[in-house]
């Protein structure tokens, strides 16, 4: 059975690669509740819209902050929000971080692709 994530709006598959989302029991900053997560997608099925506010957020009790900075992920045929994209993947070395306490910020990271589950239709149909 293969695994087809489309918009819940107007039904137009996402093109999303099951072998590309993250246990739902990975850890990131910005949490993950609700959602499902992705590390790479087809850019020909969305929107990229970025979002600068200034005002407070609270994520998670570790993922806040004054100005939030994301980019909303939109579906290209109907313009519905179905996410954001994070820049809290897993880090891409496996330094120890500054002062060896941890990744931060200054270790590079890749986008996750963070998409709302109330926002995809989920089916599953036979492979051919």
């Amino acid at each position: 059975m293969a695994t087809i994530y489309s918009c819940i709006e107007c039904d137009s598959n996402l093109n999303l690669n099951p072998s590309h989302i993250f246990p739902s029991d990975f850890y990131f900053e910005a949490g993950n509740k609700g959602t499902l997560s992705f590390s790479s997608v087809d850019p020909t099925k969305f929107t990229f819209e970025n979002e600068d506010k200034i005002r407070p957020f609270f994520e998670t009790l570790n993922y806040w902050g004054i100005q939030r900075k994301r980019v909303k992920i939109k579906c290209n045929s109907c313009s519905r929000l179905l996410g954001y994209v994070y820049d809290d993947g897993p880090p891409l070395t496996d330094s120890p971080g500054q002062f060896h306490m941890g990744p931060s910020q200054v270790i590079p990271r890749p986008p996750r692709y963070r998409f709302k589950t109330k926002a995809l239709r989920i089916t599953s149909s036979p492979i051919l």
